[in-house]
């Protein structure tokens, strides 16, 4: 079993870098924590795959006071995550067709879903973003809809700011993604632990975004 939770959850961490990679190609919008990693990375000298490594680094350390406990996927979602979206990114050409970027887009949301459904399934821990959102939840004991909310608008709107790529791909992503992740969950139910507490679309499972806590339809990207 553990090997095959490792397998998920490095798998699904990889091909999580890669829609990513497919989705900035795309270029019709983002999830509102990559617009906001675009918008830093247009204004540093810094990949986008390091400025998410860094932005999850940052995260991590607003568990301290929150006293969240990372695990194994935790970290590994910093490190293979942003390599895997580097690599995309040096191997997927630029689209200059609509048509083309629009099937990238759909197949980018499909591949997120996918991904998300393997890492999260592995049971190993939740994406640093995602335990910020659990860890605000039981600190401060507001809703769960409400601290995400508060925090993917403020990522959107500071990276909107910065430059970040906000349009209909945003839109596809924020309704597309929770429904696609709880139709694929019965493929991995039996032979992966992460979803075993799950009882509906609305409750993704017990704990973090990618997600054992989170609670929510979707899981807040690189998470």
């Amino acid at each position: 079993m553990l090997v095959r939770r490792l397998i998920a959850l490095y798998v699904g961490l990889w091909l999580y870098g890669w829609s990513m990679a497919v989705m900035l190609r795309a270029a019709l919008g983002l999830d509102p924590w990559d617009v906001f990693h675009q918008g830093v990375a247009r204004n540093v000298p810094l990949s986008f795959g390091t400025v998410v490594a860094i932005t999850g680094a940052v995260v991590l350390l607003a568990w301290i006071p929150l006293r969240q406990r990372p695990g194994l996927g935790t970290v590994s979602n910093v490190v293979v995550i942003s390599v895997a979206v580097d690599v995309g990114l040096n191997v997927l050409p630029q689209l200059d067709s609509l048509p083309v970027r629009i099937g990238a887009m759909l197949a980018a949301v499909l591949l997120n879903a996918v991904a998300s459904v393997l890492y999260i399934g592995a049971g190993m821990g939740p994406g640093p973003r995602d335990g910020l959102m659990t860890g605000l939840v039981r600190r401060t004991g507001r809703p769960v809809w409400i601290v995400r909310t508060s925090l993917e608008v403020t990522v959107l709107a500071i990276g909107w700011t910065l430059g970040g790529s906000v349009g209909i791909g945003t839109l596809v992503y924020a309704f597309g993604i929770g429904p696609l992740i709880h139709v694929l969950i019965p493929s991995v139910d039996r032979c992966l632990p992460g979803f075993k507490d799950v009882h509906g679309p609305e409750t993704l499972s017990p704990a973090p975004e990618s997600m054992p806590d989170a609670i929510v339809a979707r899981p807040l990207s690189s998470s």
